[in-house]
């Protein structure tokens, strides 16, 4: 590789010189004299055959060259700023990242609130966050896409080595938009009043796994989306009927854009898990799920 006049040394010379407007402020700052600042630039000048450095006044003011060299030379000594922290967060036994997996079905709100107060402790940590629907989100984690798994729904794959622990209760209700031809029975309906409406349904997301189905009409013909919000809005304008979590629907159901229809067969709570490899002992994972079942507990 061929050597390069830039040193992290020389970057941080540039960058206490524009922030304090002189060499010999610059000197101060770095706890050097100035004629050592002097030295730095003069000699990285040279070496690149470019002015970094004009005088206005009794302030040293950056080239336009020198700037865009301080620019992108922030960007370096962020990056090592960071790859600094990171290297001794994983001496102390802390991952520098984690992977999760979000199944579509569970509320983010509680999930995010939750990352918010790990990373107010623990701000080195990156949390890279991706969405699964059913079979798929257990995929992601069995093929080591993610590290994490959050609302996955019973059943727990037979594969030995992942831990899985019971986070919340996920309870769906059957919901159409308002002037749904559905509503004019005024009765509890059974499967056969649904048949000849189409419903919306989120498709799995798993690609090697069997498609897993949740809540289907059997028999009705389907329109299918990619997540929950899609199947929200896919109903509430009235393109179909299906069943949604109560929860995150609650704003909707109030403002009246969605409306719930009674079924003579109720639909049970559903198990929504917490989900990692057992063989992943890092301490990041383990403070972030103990953040995310305090929030849902």
């Amino acid at each position: 590789m061929q050597h390069s006049p830039l040193t992290l040394e020389a970057l941080l010379v540039l960058d206490a010189i524009d922030q304090r407007g002189s060499f010999a402020s610059a000197a101060e700052q770095l706890n050097k004299v100035p004629s050592a600042i002097s030295y730095i630039v003069q000699k990285l000048e040279e070496q690149l055959g470019v002015t970094l450095f004009v005088r206005q006044g009794r302030r040293s003011v950056l080239t336009p060259a020198g700037l865009h060299l301080l620019e992108e030379g922030r960007k370096v000594l962020l990056a090592v700023g960071k790859l600094t922290e990171q290297t001794q967060t994983i001496a102390h036994g802390w991952e520098p990242k984690i992977r999760i997996a979000i199944d579509t079905i569970v509320d983010e709100r509680k999930i995010f609130k939750a990352c918010h107060a790990f990373l107010a402790e623990h701000e080195n940590i990156e949390l890279d966050f991706k969405e699964e629907v059913l079979n798929g989100t257990w995929e992601a984690l069995i093929e080591d896409e993610v590290d994490l798994v959050i609302g996955a729904s019973d059943p727990i794959p037979s594969q030995q080595g992942i831990r899985a622990k019971a986070l919340t209760q996920h309870h769906s209700c059957f919901v159409a938009a308002p002037n749904h031809p559905l509503h004019t029975l005024k009765r509890k309906l059974a499967e056969s009043d649904i048949l000849k409406y189409k419903t919306v349904v989120v498709h799995d997301s798993s690609r090697n796994a069997i498609a897993k189905s949740s809540n289907i009409i059997e028999g009705s013909k389907h329109i299918y989306v990619s997540n929950l919000q899609q199947k929200i809005c896919a109903i509430e304008v009235g393109m179909g009927v299906g069943f949604l979590p109560s929860e995150q629907i609650r704003a909707q159901i109030e403002a009246g854009s969605l409306k719930q229809l009674k079924l003579i067969k109720q639909v049970e709570p559903q198990q929504l898990n917490i989900a990692w490899k057992v063989i992943n002992k890092g301490k990041a994972l383990k403070a972030l799920t103990a953040c995310i079942e305090n929030e849902f507990n």
